[in-house]
């Protein structure tokens, strides 16, 4: 960005013989380094979701822009025209309003009268529009009375620069300033997709961009200095092949209508010869379409729930991603409505660092999982590894993605500051607190509450919170302690774990045995209560010797794991008390849905009592009963028509309660069938429009309090 605005700053004062000279240099180097995904990225062929197919059933789409730089290309205008129309084709122009010329009102008529567009081309043609959001917002005001006197429906921003987020201001139906890709302009991050897609802001508004798909006409014939159309009919055909949107952009200031070509330009023969291609090869196959009539057919096409994004999403977690409910959630959510979305994650231990997708999500494990959370130091040093590492790997990824929003997820909070870059570069970014820090690691790692590290902890949990343009946290009750201590209350929103019916729908029992199983999934740490939960099962057995009670997870630390297993030992459980190695998301439904009772033993007097407990929901997703300890949390969200509570570590009450659930057919009944009812209502398919609501309002830029006098007043 710095190297851009450096460059359009001296642009007027440099000779063209060696502004050419330097992008031609680039050129090439950029053409060898990117030969994987240009001219064709095969990734931006996949068809997005719901996509509704063009009209009259067509194979694809074809449409003719072109941006009217100078006073060179504004006289060119009418031949332009001609041309086209002998080919049987329409097009539109987009115009500089305050550039080299002036757009002669006359010209407009006609070109709305002959069936062409107008569309506007930026304010100045100067690099410079997208410099500071104040000066944008400025601008933007005389750009929208452009838009009104041409009756135009349409933006392109000169040197195909883009900020989506800000272009709500111009009240247009449609923006054409990016590109599915191409290495070779200023600000080279490509949209990767061949179709029109919906640029969502609050309340419903938006507007649809068009990317450009076919190599514009500058980049191939006079800095590649190609002379041939080669590169345009193998990508046309291409795009026939994936049933895209064909999209040129010609300037009539490069092209030589006397056949006497200057320096910049190349011979109209090779625009016609590829309408002659399109006319020859796939005639009847193809839609002739101008910008506005693309994007009203799209949003005539496609409800605004079925539009899809083209966002550029990065997830930061130090988790395994696989097992991760929470991150999962939202990264397939976006990816399903066709956004690009990264996650920047931890392997299994003892598993690769490797990249791979997942469901559309593109997964990039960069440390291996130490199970080692015995020291707190040792812990840390761990999540500042992982801090760094990290940071690299966002800092290179985003130089050629350039991500709109990086969403990371704590533990620890401190991985917010591995998106300085992005951040600064204008990526919006979200703190996810899944679980509340210093009091966590009170929790697991007993301290003085003032002591020095539960301070740090904080004071860390409040920078990070300030860095950030917004904070989720995974509860009301630890909504409210940020609030008090951290976060500015607008600043903070509530998504609890809601369960994924698209990973947790209702499977079928598959076990036949006549044992009894009870379940508990999730990590092992003292504030779960698991040695509880093992001493009340204990009693359990003595009526029910066919039970046993199955353990899937770990972490904690060793000597938890170590006292755990010489509790069930003492207890004379060892076969009856089975511990398993952690599942994978995927895994858990089947698990729980061969189980006859899910138990949630947490300690009310620790970190326990706020944690919200997912697996609560989970267990009511596949028709299995909850026993659970009476919770601050978990009684705010649920109440006894829907769980059987019993008094936090009392196992005699536990196991009657566990006793009472499976020796009553009514109870258990009416337990399953309100947890049916409860999952229906609060299921993500219900409350993931919250979270898609709030990416959107992030990433539509506020303008509202802007002076160009003051430009660090926005919002």
């Amino acid at each position: 960005m710095i190297a851009n605005n450096t460059y359009y700053a001296l642009k007027p004062y440099l000779p063209w013989s060696l502004r050419i000279f330097l992008r031609r240099w680039r050129a090439t180097s950029r053409r060898a380094a990117f030969a994987d995904a240009w001219p064709i990225n095969e990734a931006a062929g996949a068809t997005p979701p719901n996509w509704p197919g063009w009209p009259e059933r067509k194979q694809f789409a074809v449409v003719l822009t072109h941006d009217v730089e100078g006073s060179k290309g504004l006289q060119r205008v009418r031949q332009l025209m001609d041309v086209e129309r002998r080919h049987g084709f329409r097009s539109s122009f987009n115009f500089v309003p305050k550039g080299q010329y002036r757009l002669p009102e006359e010209l407009r008529n006609t070109l709305e009268r002959e069936g062409f567009e107008v569309g506007v081309h930026g304010l100045e043609h100067d690099g410079k529009l997208y410099r500071s959001k104040a000066r944008f917002s400025a601008k933007a005001a005389e750009i929208r009375s452009y838009v009104r006197e041409w009756h135009a429906s349409g933006f392109r921003s000169p040197l195909m620069q883009h900020r989506l987020g800000w272009l709500h201001q111009l009240g247009v139906e449609y923006d054409a300033s990016t590109f599915d890709t191409d290495p070779f302009e200023p600000e080279p991050d490509g949209v990767q997709t061949i179709f029109p897609f919906w640029v969502p802001g609050p309340a419903g508004q938006g507007y649809v961009e068009l990317p450009y798909t076919l190599a514009q006409d500058f980049t191939l014939f006079v800095l590649l200095r190609e002379t041939t159309i080669e590169m345009w009919k193998t990508k046309l055909d291409w795009i026939a092949a994936h049933g895209g949107m064909a999209l040129l952009n010609v300037h009539p200031d490069y092209i030589s209508f006397d056949g006497r070509r200057a320096r910049d330009e190349f011979a109209l023969s090779l625009y016609e010869e590829f309408l002659d291609y399109l006319n020859e090869r796939y005639r009847d196959r193809f839609w002739p379409a101008l910008p506005r009539e693309v994007a009203r057919f799209y949003r005539s096409s496609l409800p605004l729930s079925k539009r899809n994004s083209r966002r550029r999403i990065c997830m930061v977690t130090h988790s395994v991603y696989e097992g991760d409910n929470r991150v999962r959630r939202y990264a397939e959510t976006l990816a399903k409505q066709g956004d690009l979305v990264d996650v920047v994650a931890i392997s299994r231990q003892g598993g690769q660092t490797d990249t791979e997708t997942i469901c559309g999500v593109t997964v990039h494990r960069l440390q291996r999982r130490k199970q080692n959370e015995e020291s707190k130091w040792s812990y840390a040093s761990q999540l500042v590894r992982f801090l760094l590492v990290s940071a690299a790997h966002l800092t290179r990824r985003h130089n050629r993605v350039r991500y709109d929003l990086v969403h990371v997820h704590n533990i620890p909070d401190f991985l917010v500051f591995g998106a300085w870059y992005p951040k600064w570069t204008g990526a919006k970014l979200i703190l996810d607190i899944h679980d509340i820090v210093p009091e966590l690691f009170l929790s697991k790692f007993p301290s003085r509450r003032n002591g020095v590290y539960v301070k740090l902890l904080m004071a860390v949990e409040k920078a990070s919170a300030r860095f950030v343009d917004h904070v989720i946290v995974a509860n009301h009750i630890w909504q409210k302690r940020l609030i008090e201590r951290s976060v500015p209350k607008d600043k903070c929103t509530v998504v609890l774990n809601h369960v994924d019916p698209a990973i947790f729908y209702r499977r079928s029992r598959t076990r036949q045995d006549k044992k009894i199983i009870v379940i508990f999934p999730g990590t092992f740490q003292w504030h779960q209560g698991l040695d509880i939960g093992i001493r009340a099962f204990a009693r359990v057995k003595e009526e029910l010797p066919n039970a046993e009670f199955h353990l899937y997870g770990g972490g904690g630390g060793r000597s938890t794991q170590t006292e755990l297993a010489t509790l069930v030992g003492k207890l004379g459980l060892n076969e009856s008390v089975l511990f398993h190695s952690p599942l994978t998301l995927d895994q858990v439904p089947q698990v729980i849905a061969d189980a006859d009772l899910g138990v949630v033993p947490k300690r009310a007097d620790s970190f326990g009592n706020e944690a919200y407990s997912t697996k609560i929901m989970e267990f009511m997703s596949q028709g299995v009963p909850v026993v659970a300890s009476r919770t601050a949390i978990d009684t705010l969200y649920f109440d006894q028509s829907s769980v059987r509570f019993f008094t936090s570590g009392d196992d005699v009450e536990m196991a009657q309660a566990m006793l009472d659930v499976i020796r009553q057919s009514e109870v258990r009944a009416g337990l399953v069938a309100n947890g049916y009812d409860y999952v229906a209502r609060h299921g993500w398919d219900n409350k993931k429009a919250d979270y898609l609501d709030l990416v959107d309002w992030l990433l539509t830029e506020s303008f509202s309090t802007l002076t160009v006098a003051g430009e660090r007043a926005w919002q």
